[in-house]
């Protein structure tokens, strides 16, 4: 068996599951909350199965940026999405990331 080898895998595998459990969200001091969502057509699925993201409002520097919804494949059965949203806490905002329930 290779030690090294072993080894390499344990460590990325330590990493990636120690960075899905960060949390989810982002926080940002801003003093202004980000603008109204952006109601749009979705459009057809590309496939059975897929299940549209909404898109979220995302603070590039000092601006807010509009991100487009996407159409997503859940990783497994029975899994729904959750979207991403902006959390008042305090004076600040936080941004929680969506993901799969």
């Amino acid at each position: 068996m290779n030690w090294r080898r072993v080894t390499i895998c344990g460590l990325l595998a330590g990493t990636s599951l120690a960075a899905a459990c960060g949390g989810g969200y982002v926080e940002y001091r801003v003093a202004a909350p980000p603008p109204p969502r952006v109601v749009g057509a979705a459009g057809f699925a590309p496939g059975p199965g897929y299940v549209w993201m909404d898109g979220f409002w995302d603070l590039r520097g000092r601006n807010w940026v509009w991100v487009d919804g996407r159409w997503g494949h859940p990783p497994r059965g029975r899994t729904v999405w959750v979207p991403e949203r902006w959390e008042r806490h305090g004076e600040h905002w936080r941004h929680v990331r969506g993901y799969w329930r």
